[in-house]
């Protein structure tokens, strides 16, 4: 189980925890952040100004290391969940919910810049939007990138989180906020939690629902990717001719 080895909540000892002004002042993280700039700190020191105090016998950067090495760098703290990381000894609800939350808001930066006006002209550009995100969710989530008549994405929207199908997947509200924006295209792209990007016969089926209403709506569904985690990271219908007539 992730981060066994660190479980278990303080048990009350006296000792105070050591906090970052333990520390020489040229090594604390958060002066070196000012002097030097954040670029400078490594990830660990980073996570160590989030945590701000370690526990007893243990400093908050070697407890930024152990967090690290435990759940596999920042991929694997993104993943996990915030009732498990509180869990973790010497982290808490209320570390673990700042650190969830500076994960949250570098998500969403990292979105926000990287869509903005964004042309879309292959199945490695919607892709390279939203991998990084998608890989590591622990369920399956579908979004809808709203593309103007260039193919410039306007917005992208999370629909759907949960089992895929097309008793779950209404297709009229998958088009609804490409009417009310008036948008030329969109581009549909979910995920698979197991790492295999290859399409099920109920991805393909919803994939050509959608096509299907794209066609009486005159809205072009450019194409329905698919994120995995590995080799391939993912996969295109529209190139496997999957969903999609000629």
């Amino acid at each position: 189980m992730p981060g066994s080895r660190g479980r278990g909540r303080n048990d009350g000892a006296a000792t105070a925890p050591p906090t970052l002004k333990d520390l020489d002042p040229s090594e604390r993280p958060r002066e070196r952040l000012f002097e030097r700039g954040p670029a400078a700190l490594s990830t660990a020191e980073l996570l160590a100004i989030l945590l701000r105090t370690g526990v007893p016998g243990t400093m908050v950067t070697d407890l930024a290391r152990d967090l690290l090495r435990e759940y596999n760098g920042l991929a694997g703290l993104a993943r996990v969940s915030a009732q498990e990381l509180a869990l973790y000894h010497g982290v808490g609800p209320a570390k673990a919910a700042q650190l969830k939350a500076a994960l949250e808001l570098g998500r969403r930066l990292m979105l926000e810049e990287s869509a903005t006006r964004e042309r879309i002209q292959s199945p490695e550009d919607l892709a390279r939007l939203v991998r990084l995100d998608m890989s590591v969710l622990e369920q399956e989530q579908l979004r809808v990138f709203l593309l103007d008549t260039k193919n410039r994405v306007m917005s992208i929207r999370t629909l759907y989180t949960g089992t895929l199908n097309q008793s779950t997947v209404r297709v009229a509200e998958i088009f609804k906020a490409a009417i009310r924006e008036n948008c030329a295209a969109i581009a549909i792209v979910h995920n698979h939690p197991s790492g295999d990007p290859t399409p099920s016969p109920e991805d393909i089926r919803v994939t050509r629902a959608i096509v299907e209403a794209g066609r009486l709506l005159d809205i072009d569904v450019l194409d329905h990717v698919i994120i995995g985690r590995g080799s391939p990271p993912y996969v295109s219908l529209r190139e496997r001719g999957l969903g999609f007539r000629p």
